[in-house]
């Protein structure tokens, strides 16, 4: 098993999600949301961002609008719609609920290991 494919398909679980936060926050161009992803390590590239983004048009959950560019061509802007703002709310509390239980069985685990260390020891 190949470690780099495993946290690529875990970053990709998760895009939709944190796509969908960045936008929750105001009117947002595609370009602020690769730089923002970047940042924070989750690795997209514009070949993913705009067809997950015109999917995410299409299924009602995200509008756009196009502004004006003093330094080129108009730009389009993305907000989350009100389905948008339901389906991100349902989204946060599955995100919740995940993690917590992702949490719970890792902490277990370590726990379980410093147990294992210390008795080793001794």
């Amino acid at each position: 098993m190949n470690i780099e494919n495993a946290q690529v398909q875990m970053r990709k679980g998760i895009l939709e999600f944190c796509i969908m936060h960045i936008i929750s926050r105001g009117e947002v161009y595609a370009s602020d949301m690769l730089d923002e992803l970047t940042s924070a390590k989750i690795m997209v590239v514009e070949g993913t961002l705009y067809p997950l983004l015109t999917r995410l048009k299409n299924s009602g959950l995200l509008d756009y609008k196009w502004v004006e560019s003093q330094s080129g061509p108009p730009r389009k802007y993305y907000v989350l719609t009100e389905m948008g703002k339901k389906f991100l709310d349902e989204m946060q509390q599955t995100w919740s609920e995940l993690s917590d239980s992702v949490n719970t069985i890792v902490q277990k685990t370590q726990h379980l290991e410093n147990e294992n260390k210390e008795s080793s020891t001794n």
